[in-house]
């Protein structure tokens, strides 16, 4: 009898290699715990249309302090999608950000970039947001954009729109982006409805996840806040990301750096909830350790891998999308350091099942984005993808026919079986070298760092993304034209 035509009863199948960091009842403890805080403590909210929306939804206001019945905060959770689905620039599905599915990404903002040819350590300009979007667009395992740095090259307070300008035109991937203020993200929204055909079909497509930042701990500026009602307005996804040290504005506990995560993200949730019904949340975490030596928020510490899973356990929990952090160290050039600070963290990471995980380029403590960073993070991101993909067992992977064919001391390798299924199996490296001993020699004897620089540098002379139309370009052009003639104006009237 064929072995497919058995029938099997309570055939358990592990797709993935399983990791949890907490169970669910410890998920609960912390969500729990941030619900006692944000009842009994608040927070501080220093924005007074936040303060309205929150005292109309039933929210204790006293000043500038906020305190959230428990009910409220478990109905905002219950009212935000757990799925939500990402598009690229030409509207075709791209991310669902749901489950445990994982992509990864850069980070933005860095006051400082390491130059992929001259190997200066210097502030970001335009271009380098450009080549952050070409080498994005260029890597297949780096699945949306970001800027890769503030530029210093343009007029400040507009560094945001000139970003998204460099990224929107230089990459089909999603795209996550900041702003300065409100008028900044009206800009951005503004330049990416114009590639989407409107803001309608944004809406229904989105290219653009939004991204606001709090301060904790239990401490929300009107800046903040207020992007995150702007998100919902919009009808547009939002990330809202604390960043929690532990042992500077957390608790030194991993548990008590929890609880203050997931407390400063809900006072996000809330808002958007009370705003639109159902808007779209992202649940972000950058979460790790105070340094205590140097002060500094560490990037490689073991601790950002276990409280980033452990935040990602706590948001499925909860059952909304999360941001995670990977792909970053605290060394200062490419080296041994950081692609074991880079490696360990992307693949628990993944491993954790987070859904957005950013910072595939930050080094130096978060301070210097590196784009050779990101090229050596792609590749360590396939190694992991494929860990991820598991083992599939079934009739013709099992290969008992197959084996019985070659017997006892013959090879697979002329096996048609083989050759029509090892390249769905093997992972195939680009930059890792497999060479034997003599033809390393040949080739240069390079090292990892040189052949990663040299990939950097080809992406970003020989890859070309698809252009956008010149219609849009102009429709572009204008609206950063538009918000140049705004700063030029207020900075009139000073």
């Amino acid at each position: 009898m064929p072995k497919s035509l058995y029938v099997r009863s309570s055939y358990e199948t592990n797709a993935t290699p399983q990791f949890r960091v907490l169970s669910q009842d410890q998920c609960e403890s912390i969500y729990l715990g941030a619900l006692e805080v944000l009842q009994h403590t608040g927070a501080e909210v220093n924005s007074p249309e936040a303060l309205e929306i929150y005292r109309k939804g039933g929210c204790w206001v006293d000043g500038t302090r906020v305190r959230f019945p428990s009910h409220l905060v478990e109905w905002a959770v219950r009212t935000t999608p757990s799925r939500i689905t990402i598009y690229d620039r030409n509207g075709k599905r791209s991310m669902y950000l749901e489950g445990q599915n994982i992509y990864y990404g850069p980070g933005p903002t860095n006051t400082f970039t390491l130059d992929p040819f001259t190997g200066e350590r210097r502030r970001p300009r335009k271009q380098d947001a450009a080549r952050a979007a070409i080498v994005v667009d260029g890597l297949p395992n780096i699945d949306y954009c970001e800027d890769n740095g503030t530029p210093m090259d343009v007029t400040p307070n507009l560094a945001d729109v000139h970003a998204f300008q460099a990224m929107v035109t230089n990459t089909t991937k999603p795209i996550v982006h900041w702003g300065f203020g409100i008028n900044q993200y009206q800009d951005i929204v503004d330049m990416a409805s114009a590639v989407a055909g409107g803001l309608s079909e944004l809406q229904r497509r989105p290219f653009l996840i939004l991204y606001s930042e709090s301060s904790p701990p239990l401490r929300h500026s009107s800046e903040a806040i207020d992007k995150a009602i702007f998100a919902a307005k919009n009808n547009l996804p939002c990330i809202y990301t604390p960043c929690v040290f532990a042992g500077g504005v957390a608790p030194a506990t991993m548990a008590g750096s929890l609880v203050i995560a997931v407390a400063d993200a809900l006072v996000g949730i809330v808002a958007g909830q009370l705003v639109r019904e159902g808007n779209s949340f992202i649940m972000g975490g950058l979460i790790s350790t105070m340094d205590m030596s140097s002060t500094i928020l560490a990037y490689g510490a073991a601790e950002l891998s276990l409280l980033s899973a452990g935040l990602a356990n706590v948001a499925r929990y909860m059952g909304i999308p999360m941001f995670s952090t990977a792909g970053c160290g605290d060394s200062k050039v490419i080296d041994t350091q950081l692609a074991i600070e880079a490696a360990f963290s992307i693949l628990v990471a993944g491993l954790s099942g987070a859904n957005l995980i950013h910072d595939c380029n930050y080094m130096d403590n978060g301070n210097t984005g590196s784009l050779e960073l990101m090229v050596m993070d792609d590749e360590i991101i396939g190694i992991v993808k494929r860990i991820l993909r598991g083992i599939e067992v079934n009739d013709d992977t099992l290969a008992v026919d197959v084996i019985d064919h070659v017997g006892p001391g013959g090879h697979f390798l002329c096996e048609e079986h083989t050759v029509s299924r090892f390249r769905q199996e093997f992972w195939w490296p680009t930059v890792i070298s497999r060479m034997r001993y003599d033809e390393w020699k040949m080739n240069g004897s390079k090292t990892l760092g040189q052949r990663v620089k040299e990939k950097t540098q080809r992406i970003i002379q020989e890859h070309h993304p698809e252009p956008l139309p010149q219609p849009i370009l102009n429709q572009i052009q204008a609206v950063v034209d538009r918000a140049e003639a705004r700063e030029a104006a207020l900075r009139s009237k000073k």
